[in-house]
């Protein structure tokens, strides 16, 4: 692979990139910011970016987007996860421009205009270059996809334009731009192909994704436009003046949700797992893969999961993650819901119940490239009480039985051997300020399983696909711009359709979700939740139904100013074109 560098002004880090990307179903490697640069080069950097940690590495967009919500916080447990306070911050609110997860959070998202423009310049430089128009739209859309999410975030984003030599520096900023970057995406739907056509799948920008990204904005156009607000204007006139911001959320919500290529998953969990490659929910993803040629992350999964805790000999959890008792208490008198937790049955029908009574399971599942080593299968979603799982022999390997099959025993924490791994709902902080435990008290938290842990290599990797859109977080907000435009009836049927095509395990009787009879703001945002949680749009969801200040777990009341973060200092002090964000 080449790695060459490249820039975007004085204000952007050198960067020495050599990540690859899915683009045709296979690993290209990266040529980046080169006049030499193949289109396909450029365009697979553009998209490589987004494995490079950006959104598949819990210290990046997860982190801004859920540990400073009630669903997620990285509490300091004993003598792990202090790292003089980093992590505490998020959920704490007390992050400061010298926050190393908002410089780096910064740094890969311009990392990834940068690779889009670099991409933009390429194609349209390169000659007799028969998919032009497709590789052109599509550098457009990540260009407009990592633009979006940095003023999300940051509420300024850099760009210079990439077909004009020494273009100056430009600084867009949100309640300007969001116009600006709607009508871009819509610009380019008539050139961006239909997934499954053109050689795309769903780790490219198609028309699909389009969608999804445009209902995404326009659904936080308000937000954008006036962050600082007491209320949000949902319905004010939409970009092109057709109907309002609420309508054009239903207009391409709708799209997808009538699109034949998609449909919802029966198992919500399989959205999630290591094989979802191309499952039919799934509209956009962050491609994974572990190979030695790509980047890619175990990272959400591997968080929450106590050290003990291990899918293969080869791999371990690290304690760290865990959800507060405010989200986990939202889901009260709704623990039968299919989206909270769900057993694992093994192909000979044995089930890992996770309550005590398993004795064993069979060890005919086995790792990939890993000899012949066997894989136990945790349960997903909400993990709760006292955990049980395989142990490690002396040797190595997992304990056995006698008729060859994985022993279930009672977990202990790794790092304190006489405490249980029994995740309990209640933190109970010494300091209730303060989000840290002692190292008797490292098994509190309830956890989240929601993507399966890949047990395939040492933690770090992963070919889990990170859903970045997919169809049911459009039935979700479609059905807010429904109740956002009154539309009561229209939006209970939106969420009642999530609640009843999910069925749960036969464990657990085999039957669907229930519907709700009635849908207010309350039970609306708890739906979102249910639907979406570790999937990194809580923060946007909360800022909209004004509860991003509201007090939590270690979490005080906070001001309007914390609903984004500031620029980091090392480019305040590199550059002169940002202004900083109010009380940063």
């Amino acid at each position: 692979m080449k790695t060459l560098k490249y820039t975007l002004g004085s204000l952007l880090l050198v960067m020495g990139m050599s990540a690859c990307t899915n683009l045709h179903e296979k690993v290209i490697d990266e040529v980046l910011g080169s006049n030499n640069a193949s289109p396909e080069n450029a365009l697979a950097a553009a998209y490589g970016q987004m494995d490079d940690g950006t959104f598949v590495d819990h210290s990046q967009v997860f982190a801004m987007q859920e540990y400073t919500t009630d669903e997620a916080l990285l509490p300091t447990r004993g003598s792990d996860w202090g790292d003089g306070g980093v992590w505490r911050t998020m959920h704490e609110f007390t992050w400061a421009p010298d926050n190393s997860i908002v410089t780096t959070t910064w740094n890969s998202l311009n990392a990834g205009i940068t690779k889009s423009l670099t991409a933009i310049s390429t194609v349209n430089n390169a000659k007799d270059f028969s998919q032009r128009t497709l590789f052109m739209a599509e550098a457009r859309g990540m260009l407009a996809f990592y633009t979006y999410h940095t003023l999300d975030l940051f509420g300024q984003a850099p760009y210079r334009n990439p077909l004009v030599a020494n273009a100056p520096l430009e600084v867009k900023r949100a309640d300007t731009a969001i116009d600006g970057l709607i009508r871009e995406v819509e610009a380019i739907l008539p050139d961006l192909a239909d997934l499954g056509t053109q050689n795309t799948h769903n780790g490219r920008f198609t028309k699909q994704a389009a969608y999804g990204l445009l209902a995404d904005m326009y659904m936080n156009r308000a937000v954008f436009k006036n962050r600082y607000a007491a209320t949000f204007n949902f319905k004010e006139s939409a970009v092109d003046g057709k109907g309002t911001d609420m309508d054009k959320v239903i207009e391409y919500t709708s799209k997808l949700i009538s699109d034949p290529r998609f449909s919802l998953e029966q198992n919500y969990f399989r959205n999630f797992d290591i094989d979802n490659n191309g499952r039919p929910e799934l509209i956009f993803v962050v491609d994974q893969q572990i190979n030695n040629l790509r980047s890619s992350s175990n990272s959400i999964a591997y968080m929450p999961t106590e050290r003990s805790q291990k899918p293969s000999p080869l791999n371990r959890g690290t304690n760290a993650t865990c959800t507060t008792p405010e989200f986990y208490a939202t889901w009260d008198n709704n623990h039968d819901d299919p989206r909270f937790t769900r057993h694992y049955q093994y192909a000979d029908g044995t089930w890992f119940k996770n309550d005590g009574t398993d004795v064993s399971v069979p060890a005919t599942s086995t790792v990939a490239n890993s000899g012949g080593q066997p894989w136990f299968h945790f349960n997903r979603g909400m993990q709760v009480g006292q955990q049980y799982g395989p142990t490690l022999a002396s040797g190595g390997g997992f304990v056995m039985t006698t008729d060859s099959r994985i022993k279930v025993s009672k977990l202990y924490c790794e790092k304190n051997t006489s405490l249980p791994v029994d995740f309990t709902p209640a933190l109970d902080f010494d300091n209730p300020t303060q989000s840290v435990f002692t190292q008797a008290q490292i098994n509190r938290g309830v956890r989240v399983f929601k993507f399966e842990f890949d047990p395939e290599k040492d933690n770090g990797s992963s070919n889990v696909d990170i859903p970045l859109f997919r169809l049911g977080g459009m039935y979700c907000l479609r059905a807010e711009a429904y109740f956002r435009n009154g539309s009561n009836a229209l939006a209970l049927a939106d969420v009642n359709k999530l609640r009843t095509s999910r069925t749960n395990d036969a464990l657990s009787g085999s039957t669907a979700g229930k519907a709700l009879a009635t849908l207010d703001d309350k039970a609306l945002y708890n739906e979102i939740g249910y639907e979406l949680y570790w999937e990194m749009y809580r923060r946007k969801t909360a800022i909209r139904f004004g509860k991003f200040e509201d007090v939590g777990t270690a979490k005080p009341a906070s001001q309007p100013y914390r609903r984004i973060f500031p620029i980091p200092q090392s480019i305040m002090d590199a550059s002169k074109a940002f202004i900083q964000n109010d009380k940063y």
